[in-house]
């Protein structure tokens, strides 16, 4: 039996945390879902992707766009945010992020925001 390398298995955590991820979304998370999903913005999003070694709320492949959902888990990680902000970019990814109380009471603008950036 071969062992796996360390890169291996932080894909494989990193696989598993985006699957569970996505069967208990934050209410934000959920309630921007049902925006995006279907193509309904002109673009396919997915859902707790992973790119690299970190995972993105929703990702848009055909356009390269990542929107974040910034909750509660993330404050006090600004840094660590702009760190994977700065990754994605690098890697031709445009990353749009708002706060989940924005998604929670003005979707139709952060709809807007995400669909502006998606260019569709």
């Amino acid at each position: 039996m071969c062992p796996i390398s360390k890169s291996e298995r932080r894909s494989l955590q990193l696989a598993a945390y985006a699957r569970q991820n996505r069967s208990a979304p934050t209410q934000s998370e959920a309630r921007l879902w049902e925006a995006l999903r279907g193509g309904r913005l002109g673009v396919r999003f997915r859902r707790q992707v992973v790119l690299g070694r970190y995972i993105a709320d929703f990702c848009a492949r055909e356009v390269r766009v990542v929107v974040e959902v910034d909750g509660a888990s993330h404050r006090g990680r600004e840094r660590a945010d702009g760190r994977r902000d700065e990754w994605m970019q690098r890697e031709g990814w445009r990353v749009v992020r708002v706060k989940a109380e924005e998604v929670m009471e003005e979707l139709a603008a952060v709809v807007r925001k995400v669909k502006a950036v998606a260019g569709r």
